[in-house]
């Protein structure tokens, strides 16, 4: 904790509580001082030991004691340790066996016995005194700390006590408390060694001037203490004040010439002053009398080289490297020294090594990127940077895809180089970067709002420069709509199988603004034309023990959705059961209109249809709300066609809840953003019948069913001339084409709570039978209607459309 250190920026010297202990350690007067011949003594043990018939610890600790007089510490050990295991309370034998592990250098063994003098005798401050000195040998400054506050809360004037306190706060930097303490120990006594650790402490601190006048105050005191003069010289030397330095330490010298520390510290005086000659003198003192002094030989190098003589500073540094193989300071001046008398090879050879032993090591770390700076010039080339950026991604032709809603963008690149990396830039302007593994990385954020262009450019340490213009190209930033065409999906993603085959093929479609990168179903990729907008996909999937699959999508611009759509296999067990085949029921539901006045019928409407269907084979529903003219026009003549194709419907309701007109012998169903009193922005159920002539032959049955105003005479084609009641057990009746239209109202208007549905979900609902026809449910919602308003629905067929007399049945699952 006393010894030399080698920053020639700050010497370190011997502390004021390490001097003190020199006197207080060993007490002259409180050791007999025995002229005895060590034979006779040796005589006398054995004497002792063969005739004594008992153990005695008087006997033990006299013999101790004579031992420790004589500096014979491992046999006064010996002694010691017998009383205790006589007496294993003797306090005197803890006190003496600690003084003896103590000189034996066994501080921890000496802190031991202290700290159970602590226990014995836990008002007593000299031991809990001892026992923080221990700690304080050991360099454990916070038990140190922790001790010395209990013996100083016991006494509060202990000298000692105090000054350790303050060197060994100053050692843990806790500066503030140190002086706190410096300043405490003032009050109860202005001593050379206090005025002494005052200085050290505001020196610390930055407080120079309070600091000398402090370290004047303690050589006043004690015109010998030659650390006051050492660390007074040594500030005014920091302080620029070299001839005062050079006084200062001079009075040491006209003392004594035997203070190894004031060679130490003048030589840093005449190294500032650049008389390198001298301070190599003064440093070469020292070594004649401490030859393995690590410190010394490094210090004498730096001088050296300072004084241009690079050879001995070669020499020097390897003797500290031979005494310290991991000294990563010595490899680095060893190599720079090498470098100027152009050894090129030795010096490369020391920068690697430093490479290695700088792991661990800040300072080292610190002195390795110095190196690699002076090894640059050594490996120079002149190849420029390589460059690309990650974010956005690099298009061929130096392009970037930014999407059109961003202003600020991320700026993430990659330089490589055979050299370090100097500087980067983005749009002129320099930004941070840092070394990964093998190569370099950048990243920055550009408001690309009123450009068009971004520059990069990337030089390296010997100036070698790459430099591109990147074209800022605005994307869309609307994900991909995917659609499923077959096997069908509902509006809310569920497909409804109609077999168990564990494989299946999908068909679908993808709506987007871009043209797509990739399509996968699950982990299977779909096939598709890339070239082609809105592309079709098909895949065939395997979706045993499955219950959904997802379709993965990514368009040219990296824009992902990820769509899921949930299995449902309850149409595989009801198609073997049900005579119709593959059965969709379609629900138009327009309530909430913009001209005409908005409906609250058509959601209740539909809800009681769908409750009162769910005990019948029906394999698929769709349900559009509130349409407008587009929509339908779209959906019946395109969307349902291929829908009902390639899913191989062959039974098709389709429900009407909302406006209808019947205008110039043309019935309409009203979308909701026609306008009063513009037959145009209707949608014309004649266009309707003709989207239907369009449907595939898979499909045998159609009943189309229009709770609507006026709209229903334009459906039929003829009324039968008796409407009969049909037979579930007629094959006929199934097997043979029917298009049939059931109207909740002729020319008169519907009105909005529609017992034409409410009678018809009743039937359905409270029907016992396994099936019933359309027919039977025709004449019971007629009579039931008629009664109830001036309502009177239609029933007939569906003109334009084939129709072989069959009819629609519901059957049940």
């Amino acid at each position: 904790m006393c010894n030399l250190i080698s920053d020639p920026e700050s010497v370190y010297l011997p502390s004021g509580f390490c001097a003190q202990q020199r006197k207080i350690k060993m007490d002259p007067e409180k050791i007999r001082k025995m002229k005895i011949n060590f034979f006779l003594i040796q005589i006398a043990i054995l004497a002792f030991n063969a005739g004594v018939s008992g153990q005695n610890p008087k006997q033990f600790l006299k013999v101790g004691k004579d031992f420790l007089e004589n500096e014979k510490y491992s046999d006064a050990v010996s002694q010691f340790t017998k009383a205790l295991d006589v007496d294993p309370d003797n306090i005197e034998a803890y006190e003496m066996r600690a003084q003896a592990y103590e000189n034996q250098g066994e501080r921890a063994l000496a802190r031991e016995d202290y700290e159970k003098l602590c226990i014995f005798d836990p008002k007593e401050e000299t031991y809990f005194y001892n026992a923080a000195r221990m700690s304080y040998e050991l360099n454990e400054l916070e038990d140190a700390v922790k001790k010395l506050n209990i013996a100083l809360e016991l006494n509060r004037i202990f000298p000692e006590a105090q000054q350790l306190k303050v060197v060994s706060l100053l050692e843990l930097e806790k500066f503030n408390q140190a002086l706190e303490m410096a300043k405490e120990a003032l009050r109860y006594k202005e001593t050379d060694v206090n005025f002494f650790n005052y200085a050290r402490v505001n020196e610390e601190l930055g407080l120079v001037d309070e600091a000398e006048s402090a370290y004047k105050k303690a050589i006043k005191k004690n015109k010998n203490y030659f650390e006051a003069y050492a660390y007074m010289a040594d500030l005014q030397r920091k302080r620029k004040k070299l001839e005062e330095a050079m006084e200062t330490i001079s009075e040491v010298f006209d003392k004594t010439k035997e203070f190894l520390p004031a060679y130490r510290v003048r030589s840093a005086i005449y190294a500032d002053q650049l008389n390198y000659s001298a301070a190599i003198n003064d440093i070469s003192t020292i070594l004649l009398k401490e030859p393995e002094n690590i410190d010394m030989y490094f210090l004498r190098g730096k001088y050296y080289q300072g004084y241009a003589q690079h050879a001995n500073a070669i020499t020097d540094f390897s003797k500290v490297i031979y005494l310290d193989p991991e000294n990563a300071e010595a490899y680095f001046n060893r190599a720079y020294s090498s470098e100027q008398i152009l050894r090129f090879d030795d010096a490369i050879k020391d920068y690697k090594k430093l490479a290695e032993v700088a792991e661990d090591d800040d300072e080292a770390v610190e002195m390795l990127a110095e190196a690699e700076k002076r090894l640059f010039d050594l490996n120079r080339e002149n190849e420029k940077p390589s460059l690309i950026l990650t974010t956005p991604e690099e298009h061929e032709g130096h392009i970037l895809h930014v999407p059109q809603n961003e202003n600020v963008v991320p700026i993430v690149g990659q330089a490589k180089d055979e050299s370090p990396i100097a500087k980067v830039f983005v749009n002129d302007m320099s930004i941070p970067f840092k070394q990964k593994k093998d190569y370099f990385e950048f990243m920055t954020s550009v408001n690309v709002q009123d450009i068009n262009e971004l520059k990069v450019e990337v030089v390296d340490v010997y100036e070698n420069s790459l430099l591109i213009n990147y074209d800022i190209i605005r994307t869309e930033v609307n994900v991909p709509l995917v659609r499923i065409l077959a096997p069908y999906a509902s509006d809310n993603n569920i497909i409804y199988l109609d077999s168990s085959n564990p494989n299946i093929y999908v068909e679908g479609v993808i709506d987007d603004e871009s043209l797509i990168k990739s399509i996968y179903i699950d982990d299977v990729m779909a096939s598709y034309v890339p070239v082609d907008k809105n592309p079709n996909f098909q895949a065939l999937i395997n979706v045993q023990n499955k219950d959904r699959f997802v379709v993965k999508a990514t368009d040219a611009f990296g824009n992902i959705s990820n769509t899921t759509f949930i299995l449902n296999r309850e149409t595989a067990s009801l198609m073997d059961d049900n005579p119709m085949g593959k059965t969709w029921v379609v629900f138009i539901e327009n309530s909430d209109y913009e001209s005409f006045a908005s409906l609250e019928g058509p959601k209740n409407d539909v809800s009681l249809m769908k409750a009162s269907l769910a005990k019948y084979s029906i394999h698929n529903y769709i349900h559009k709300q509130d349409m407008t003219k587009k929509e339908m026009e779209k959906f019946f003549a395109i969307e349902l066609r291929d829908l009902l194709r390639t899913n191989r419907v062959n039974s098709l309701m389709v429900w009407y809840a909302g406006h209808g007109k019947f205008v110039n012998e043309t019935g309409y169903w009203i979308p909701v953003d026609a306008r009063r009193d513009d037959e145009f922005t209707y949608f014309n159920v004649n266009q309707l019948k003709a989207s239907m002539q369009s449907y595939p032959g898979t499909l045998n049955h159609t009943l189309v069913i229009t709770d609507a105003c006026e709209s229903g005479p334009s459906f039929y084609q003829a009324m039968r001339a008796e409407l009969q009641e049909r037979s579930c057990d007629d094959p006929l009746a199934v097997r043979m084409r029917s298009s049939q239209v059931f109207s909740s109202a002729g020319y008169e208007l519907a009105v909005d709570n529609s017992q034409f549905t409410r009678t018809f979900a009743s039937i359905l609902a409270n029907n016992g039978n396994s099936c019933i026809p359309i027919e039977s449910i025709v004449l019971k919602v007629t009579d039931a209607v008629v009664n109830f308003s001036q309502q009177k629905p239609q029933f007939g067929n569906i003109a334009g459309l084939e129709d072989e007399n069959g009819t629609f049945f519901f059957i049940k699952k």
